[in-house]
């Protein structure tokens, strides 16, 4: 249910970014937040939506968790409303395309820095996986690196799609998918590859 939640608001970008005409300034979206382009609104408009979505989505945990959020969740709520808000008040879509570019570069940097914030000083790696897998300390150090590289991949890719393939016209495409394929892909590829150290309960 959580995973879905989370997804909620990139369902709503995608679906604004689809159904609404580029040079559409009508929008009741960017009436509502007085932003307007010359053929960019369908992107205004879609991240209209997802700010409003995710702030109601994060709302709504908030409330659920007891009023706690976890550091990544207020990560991406802090940089949607930051670069999506700036998005809209300049009119500009460069901010938002550049939003996934750099959440996703801080998340592997995290990834890299993370045992230096734990008492115990494990990796966020090893603090996901450790009732799951059996690693030497050496094996968590490399599970941590392989996390942090996937991370800096999709920032890459972000950038790719949103500045310099084909325009960024199928930016709108990867940024609604993009990051679920790559990690579904890449969890795939980390079972099939430590299959052999799963503990004996998850085999």
């Amino acid at each position: 249910m959580k995973a879905l939640l989370d997804f909620l608001p990139l369902i709503v970008f995608f679906y604004l970014y689809k159904t609404v005409e580029p040079t559409d300034t009508n929008h009741p979206l960017l009436q509502l937040t007085g932003a307007a382009g010359s053929d960019n609104n369908h992107v205004l408009a879609a991240t209209a939506g997802l700010i409003i979505a995710t702030v109601l989505v994060y709302g709504y945990q908030l409330v659920k968790q007891k009023f706690r959020l976890e550091r990544q969740q207020w990560l991406v709520l802090a940089m949607t409303v930051v670069f999506g808000g700036v998005t809209l008040a300049l009119s500009d879509d460069y901010y938002i395309r550049l939003k996934a570019v750099l959440l996703n570069a801080a998340f592997g940097l995290g990834m890299l820095v993370s045992h230096f914030f734990f008492n115990d000083r494990r990796s966020a790696v090893q603090k996901m996986f450790d009732s799951v897998l059996v690693l030497s300390a050496d094996g968590w150090k490399k599970l941590n690196w392989a996390w942090a590289g996937m991370f800096f991949l999709l920032a890459a890719l972000h950038a790719f799609f949103a500045f310099v393939f084909a325009g960024g016209r199928y930016w709108g495409e990867f940024t609604a998918f993009g990051d679920l394929i790559v990690m579904l892909s890449y969890m795939g590829i980390m079972f099939f590859v430590l299959r052999k150290h799963f503990k004996s309960e998850w085999r």
